[in-house]
């Protein structure tokens, strides 16, 4: 499936979704890297915001960890683009 502009514009809308703690890491993320992902990573993407707010802060958080391997890698490319985007932070 290839991803449409309306289709990114729904993924950053839904990006928003109004628990502080996680509009502080999808919106920037939404904003910045979504033209630049493939149809693939999108999908996992779109999969990941269909998850309930509190599962995704506990994965976020890393208290836990998605049960699926595909979701479990865009949790972790997101935290890396979040680490790696923060002023002054270090790899």
């Amino acid at each position: 499936m290839a991803f449409t502009e309306d289709d990114l514009k729904r993924l950053r809308w839904h990006s928003r979704r109004g628990m502080l703690e996680l509009d502080l890491i999808l919106v920037p993320f939404a904003e910045q890297q979504l033209e630049a992902l493939g149809d693939e990573r999108l999908a996992r993407y779109r999969n990941l915001l269909a998850q309930e707010d509190q599962d995704l802060f506990s994965w976020f958080i890393r208290r836990n960890q998605p049960a699926s391997s595909e979701l479990k890698d865009m949790v972790d490319f997101i935290l890396f683009t979040h680490v790696s985007q923060a002023p002054g932070q270090t790899l």
